[in-house]
């Protein structure tokens, strides 16, 4: 691990001098890149440093301790020792922590997609109440929203929604919430009070970058038509919404929410490149499915990973086993308790590994 460190060091001193060339600089797409790595590698290099100046500090205190000492500043000295090495062996943990190596997504924008899965109306519904604690769970991070396409059902449902989040680590937090969640609640619709179980699938993509996909226009069949909706200022007039279809993969993408047919083509763009994205990424996990399986879920959409019980006033993520009695405040987007225990255990997986 050591050896690890003093070379993860090294390079962390490469890049800062690297970042502050007039030339690497004029060339942005490098320099952003380069400072992402720099970034990337601080932690671990002043927790590194904080490491070697206990082992110092612990090295000195024993040498002292071979010294003649009085009673009374040997005690202090044994003291010093016991808490260094305490400190010592808290610093490897965090280390090994650091060293994890990382997602190369976490840093990037997400785009979220949700839909109403079995339970009608009422599955609908639910998607509405994922889309505020997304939106919620954003505005808290500071972080901003854009809805890119949505189905809405007319009563504050969504047969599909999605949207893009962009902030810094938006991926890195939110990763772990794909898959089916399911819901228990009496809707308003039910005169007798019976509950009601219905479900939404969440998929969270990180944002397909230029340098990521590229897509060629010979593989593209792009349709423009008339949008359709619930009606009202919602519905254009003029034939705006964009179909595009990529025909290598057969994957389709629709885009009406816009009433330029500019902005929803690239919209649609956008999403084909994240899914296209995710494809990639996919097939490339499925190649070393060995490898991961000890991580939280397996990010497939078609696991249920969590249920929200109404009723009860409780949630609970079936991955780690985690119920939180405050079900109220986390629709509302505090998610951070639930997306920390989820990334502590993802860490340990990997540690373990």
């Amino acid at each position: 691990m050591l050896d690890k460190l003093v070379s993860i060091e090294e390079k962390y001193n490469e890049l800062g001098e690297k970042v502050i060339d007039p030339e690497i600089i004029n060339d942005r797409e490098n320099w952003q890149k380069l400072m992402i790595e720099h970034a990337e590698l601080e932690p671990i290099v002043f927790k590194y440093r904080e490491y070697a100046k206990a082992m110092g500090d612990l090295e000195d205190a024993k040498e002292m301790l071979r010294e003649k000492l009085d009673d009374d500043m040997k005690e202090m000295v044994k003291e010093e020792i016991k808490d260094l090495e305490t400190s010592i062996e808290s610093i490897e943990e965090e280390l090994k922590v650091l060293l994890i190596p990382k997602d190369p997504n976490d840093h990037k924008n997400v785009i979220i997609e949700i839909r109403g899965g079995t339970g009608g109306d009422e599955a609908a519904l639910f998607a509405g109440v994922l889309f505020r604690m997304y939106s919620r769970y954003a505005e808290r991070s500071r972080w901003k929203i854009e809805i890119m396409s949505s189905n809405e059902i007319g009563i504050g449902g969504f047969k599909e929604v999605i949207f893009m989040i962009n902030g810094k680590g938006a991926y890195s937090r939110l990763k772990f919430e794909s898959g089916v969640h399911r819901v228990q609640r009496v809707p308003e619709t039910e005169a007798s009070g019976r509950i009601h179980t219905s479900a939404a699938t969440v998929a969270v993509l990180p944002e397909a970058e230029d340098v990521d996909i590229e897509v060629q226009e010979k593989d593209l069949k792009i349709d423009i038509y008339r949008s359709s909706g619930a009606g009202g200022q919602h519905v254009n007039t003029t034939d705006s919404a964009v179909r595009i279809t990529h025909l290598p993969t057969g994957i389709v993408v629709a885009c009406q929410d816009e009433r330029s047919q500019i902005k929803n083509r690239e919209k649609a763009m956008k999403i084909l490149k994240t899914r296209l994205f995710d494809k990639m990424l996919t097939d490339q996990a499925a190649e070393i499915a060995e490898e991961r399986k000890g991580q939280v879920g397996s990010g497939d959409r078609s696991e249920r990973i969590r249920t929200y019980n109404f009723p009860q006033g409780r949630v609970t993520d079936h991955r780690i086993n985690l119920t939180l009695y405050k079900l109220n405040a986390f629709v509302d987007g505090d998610l951070d308790e639930m997306i920390d225990a989820l990334t502590t255990s993802d860490q340990a997986a990997k540690l373990s590994q």
